[in-house]
C-alpha cells in the first residue's frame, strides 16, 4: 500500500501551489510524509535550478522550506486532534511568516528536508526545517502557518 504525502490529501480548490500543488504542472509538486515525529520530503532540483554553476538557487531552497513547513503544519493539526487527514473540516496552511539562514551553498542533487513542529497555538503552527545536500546542512528555516478554511479561500479566489 503507498503512503500518501501530505500533499495528496489537499482538496482541488487548496492544490494548486506552485510549490507543492499537485494540479501545478510546472510546479516543485513537493511531498511530504511523517517520519517519526518530523517530516521529511525529497526534491531534486533540475538544472535550471542553479544560481552559480553547480549550486542550488536560494529561492528555490526558500519555496521548498515554505511549502514543506505548511504540509508539515495542516498534517500536524489533523495529529493534533487526532483526525485522518481526509477528515473534514479540511486543514490547509498558508505562510505567516518565513526565515530562512543559508548556511552553506546546497549543492545540484537529491536535496532533503526535515522538519519538525515546534509550536501549535490554535489555528497558527511554527515549524522549523533543515534542508541537506550533498550529505551537509545547507539551510535552516522557521516558518509560522495559519489555518485557513474554504471561506477564506473563496473570498480571494472571486
Amino acid at each position: 500500500m503507498k503512503i500518501k504525502a501530505f500533499q495528496d490529501y489537499y482538496p482541488d480548490d487548496f492544490n494548486h501551489c506552485f510549490g507543492c500543488g499537485g494540479l501545478n504542472e510546472h510546479g516543485h509538486q513537493l511531498k511530504s510524509f511523517w517520519d517519526g515525529e518530523e517530516s521529511v520530503a525529497e526534491f531534486e532540483p533540475k538544472p535550471y535550478h542553479t544560481s552559480l554553476p553547480g549550486y542550488v538557487y536560494g529561492g528555490l531552497i526558500a519555496s521548498l522550506i515554505d511549502c514543506h513547513s505548511t504540509g508539515t503544519a495542516a498534517a500536524a493539526l489533523y495529529r493534533h486532534e487526532s483526525r485522518p487527514m481526509d477528515s473534514e473540516p479540511t486543514f490547509r496552511c498558508v505562510t505567516a511568516s518565513l526565515n530562512v539562514n543559508y548556511l552553506r551553498p546546497a549543492p545540484l542533487g537529491k536535496l532533503t528536508l526535515r522538519g519538525k513542529v515546534i509550536k501549535i497555538d490554535g489555528k497558527r503552527v511554527t515549524v522549523e526545517v533543515q534542508l541537506f545536500g550533498g550529505g551537509e546542512l545547507c539551510a535552516k528555516g522557521e516558518v509560522v502557518a495559519v489555518a485557513v478554511n474554504e471561506k477564506w479561500l473563496a473570498k480571494w479566489m472571486k
